[in-house]
C-alpha cells in the first residue's frame, strides 16, 4: 500500500486460504475484478485469531470489508465426515491446519467487529456463505442453525460466483445508493414495518424449520424446496424467512457471466503463486494441482443431490472461447516453473464444455426435471466436438507436453453422443490421460442412484469397455478411477455389500477412492439426511447416523471380505 501510495484501500477482502493469485481462488478472482473497476483492493490472508492487531495491518477500508472462510466450507476443512480434526490444509503454507478457524465467517466478522470501527459495512462471500444462505442443517452440531449472515452480524451476503454482485454493491456504496436490491444479495430486515420485496414467497420461518418434531421436518423440507426451487436468474422470485425479530430478504440470483465476460476474467495475468512473504511460511499444495489447469467453463447441470456446484454456480453452463483457453496456456509458456504439463483442462465436469440447453438462457432452467435425471432431457443435445477441438489445438501449441482432462467425465453424456462420443473416449485414452482418469459412478444399486440423483450403471459398463479397447489399441496400460460414497441416505450394509461384489465382478477391482457422505449446507441429500424424507418424492429414506455404521459402510467396500450373494442390478 506504501508503494503504491495509498494512504487507506477502498475495500480490504479477508481470506481464510491463503492468498494465491489464480483464477481458481475466489477471492483472488473478486479482488482482481475490483481492481479492475478501479477500485484500491487490499487482501489480508488467513489473519492470526490470537491476535487482534492482525486485523488492523490494514488500516479499515474506506467502502467496505469483505469475507470469504476460503475455498472450501470451514467445517468441512477442519473437520472429517466422523468429525475428526484434520491435520492437513492443502491451502495452508506448510500444510499444517492451524490457520483456519471454525465457522470462520462468524470469526472473522466478530474479530473485525472488535477491531474497526462500527462504520463500514461487512458482506460475506464464498462457498461457506453461498450455502449457509438460509437457515440450514449444521451436521457439525446437529442442528438447525440461523442464516448465517444474522449469526455472522454482517450487513450482507453475497451468494454464487459474485463477481456482478460484488461490483454493484462496490459501485452502490460508492455512490451512496441504496444496495439492497442487487440480485446476488441476502440481507436482514427489521420487524417493524418490513415490507416483503413483491412477489416474495415467504420460507417457513427458522423457529418451525428448527423444531425437532415431525412438523418441524415438514417445515424444513418445504424451506428447501421453495429455496431450491428459486435459484434460477431468469426464473426465480425473491424469498424471505423470519429468523426470530427479524426477516432474512434472499433476492433473486445474479445473471451468470457470458462467454466474453468470462473470457475477461481470465485473460488477467494472474501470478500463478501466492506472493513472497506467504510462500515464505511454507509451500502451499493445492498449488501442485492448480498453477497449471485451466477451467473451461462455470456451471453444472448435473444436480447430483450430494453436491452444491448446481446451487452455487447454477445450472447452465457457461463455456469459454477456445481462443480464451489457448492465450491462457500460451501464457504458461513464459512462466519460470511451467516444464509443459498442463494439468487439467475441464471444470465441475469435464464433458460439459461448449454445449447445454438454449432455452435456459431465455427461459430459465426447467423446473420440474433435471438436464440428466433420471435419463437425459431430449432437449440437451449431447456434442464433444467443442472440447475435441480445444484439446488439439492445446496439444499442439509449441512447448506443451502433455495436456491432461484431470476433472471428472460423465459416461452417460458421452453414451449420449452418437456422433462423436466414440472418439472422445479414444482421444481421451490415447492423448489426455494422467494417472487415471476420474468416474464418478457414487453407487451402483437403485434406490440409491435414485436418492443420490444419478444415473444407472449401464452408461459406466461401456464407458469402461470401450475406454479398455481404446487403451489397448494405443498399447497403453490404463486404468479408470472410481468415486463412491458410503453411507450416503438411502444407502445400508447390504447395499455396500452389493457396491463390493459389483466393483469385483464388473469393474475388477477393490475400491480405494471411497468416502463417507458428509451433509453439507443445502444440498438436497443433506435434507434428507435430516428429516429422513426426500423432498423430490416424499419417500421415507433410510439414514445411517451412527459413527460406527458410517465406518462399518466404508469397510465394507475397502476391505477384503468373503463373497456374498448379490441381487441382479438393473
Amino acid at each position: 500500500m506504501r508503494k503504491l501510495g495509498w494512504s487507506q484501500a477502498d475495500i480490504i477482502l479477508v481470506s481464510g486460504d491463503a492468498y494465491i493469485d489464480s483464477p481458481y481462488s475466489g477471492v483472488a478472482v473478486i479482488g482482481q475484478v475490483l481492481s479492475r473497476a478501479g477500485y484500491r483492493v487490499a487482501i489480508l490472508s488467513q489473519p492470526d485469531m490470537t491476535d487482534p492487531d492482525s486485523f488492523r495491518l490494514l488500516g479499515e477500508p474506506s467502502l467496505f470489508g469483505g469475507i470469504s472462510p476460503g475455498c472450501v466450507d470451514s467445517m468441512v476443512a477442519n473437520y472429517t465426515a466422523l468429525g475428526k480434526r484434520r491435520r492437513q490444509d492443502d491451502f495452508t503454507p506448510g500444510g499444517e491446519n492451524n490457520r483456519r478457524p471454525d465457522r470462520a465467517a462468524i470469526a472473522y466478522a466478530n474479530a473485525i467487529r472488535a477491531s474497526w470501527k462500527a462504520t463500514r459495512p461487512i458482506i460475506l462471500g464464498g462457498i461457506e456463505a453461498s450455502l449457509r444462505r438460509i437457515s440450514h442443517y449444521d451436521f457439525w452440531s446437529d442442528k438447525v442453525r440461523r442464516p448465517i449472515v444474522c449469526d455472522a452480524k454482517a450487513d450482507a451476503l453475497c451468494y454464487g460466483m459474485g463477481e456482478r454482485t460484488m461490483l454493484a454493491f462496490a459501485e452502490a456504496l460508492e455512490k451512496g445508493e441504496d444496495w439492497r436490491n442487487i440480485p446476488g444479495l441476502c440481507w436482514m430486515a427489521g420487524e417493524k414495518n418490513f415490507v416483503p420485496p413483491k412477489g416474495a414467497i415467504e420460507l417457513p420461518s427458522y423457529a418451525a424449520v428448527s423444531a425437532k418434531t415431525a412438523e418441524g421436518k415438514k417445515a424444513f423440507t418445504e424451506a428447501f424446496l421453495q429455496f431450491y426451487r428459486n435459484q434460477d436468474y431468469v426464473t426465480a422470485r425473491p424469498l424471505v424467512q423470519k429468523v426470530d425479530n427479524r426477516y432474512l430478504v434472499h433476492n433473486p440470483p445474479a445473471a451468470p457471466l457470458e462467454r466474453d465476460e468470462l473470457d475477461s476474467v481470465h485473460s488477467i495475468k494472474w501470478m500463478l503463486d501466492a506472493p513472497p512473504s506467504i510462500r515464505a511460511l511454507g509451500k502451499i499444495r493445492a498449488l501442485d494441482t492448480i498453477r497449471f489447469g485451466v477451467t473451461t467453463h462455470r456451471g453444472c447441470y448435473g444436480e447430483c443431490r450430494f453436491c452444491a456446484i448446481a446451487v452455487h454456480q447454477g445450472r447452465r453452463i457457461v463455456s469459454r472461447s477456445q481462443e480464451s483457453v489457448v492465450n491462457e496456456v500460451e501464457g504458461f509458456l513464459s512462466h519460470p516453473l511451467f516444464r509443459g504439463v498442463v494439468s487439467d483442462v475441464g471444470g465441475p465436469t469435464a464433458n460439459m464444455y461448449g454445449f447445454d440447453c438454449a432455452r435456459k438462457s431465455s427461459s430459465g432452467a426447467c423446473r420440474e426435471r433435471s438436464c440428466l435425471f433420471p435419463s437425459l432431457c431430449p432437449a440437451l443435445k449431447p456434442d464433444h466436438r467443442p472440447q475435441l477441438n480445444l484439446l488439439r489445438r492445446l496439444r499442439s501449441l509449441s512447448g506443451v507436453k502433455h495436456v491432461f482432462v484431470a476433472s471428472g467425465i460423465r459416461p452417460d453424456i458421452v453414451s449420449a453422443d452418437k456422433s462423436c462420443g466414440d472418439e472422445y473416449i479414444s482421444t481421451i485414452a490415447r492423448h489426455h490421460v494422467s494417472g487415471q482418469p476420474k468416474l464418478a459412478p457414487e453407487h451402483v444399486v437403485g434406490h440409491v442412484l435414485e436418492c443420490m440423483g444419478k444415473p444407472s450403471v449401464k452408461s459406466l459398463l461401456e464407458f469402461k469397455r470401450k475406454f479398455d479397447a481404446a487403451s489397448q489399441k494405443c498399447a497403453k496400460k490404463q486404468f479408470l478411477t472410481y468415486y463412491f460414497i458410503a453411507a450416503h441416505p438411502g444407502c445400508s450394509e447390504a447395499d455396500m455389500r452389493e457396491l463390493k461384489v459389483f466393483a469385483e465382478r464388473s469393474l475388477n477391482l477393490r475400491p480405494e477412492q471411497v468416502q463417507i457422505f458428509t451433509p453439507t449446507p443445502m444440498t438436497a441429500a443433506t435434507c434428507m439426511y435430516y428429516t429422513g424424507i426426500d423432498p423430490f418424492t416424499g419417500k421415507n429414506v433410510y439414514v445411517a447416523r451412527g459413527l460406527g455404521e458410517k465406518q462399518r459402510q466404508k469397510d465394507i467396500l475397502m476391505k477384503r471380505y468373503a463373497s456374498v450373494a448379490s441381487r441382479k442390478i438393473k
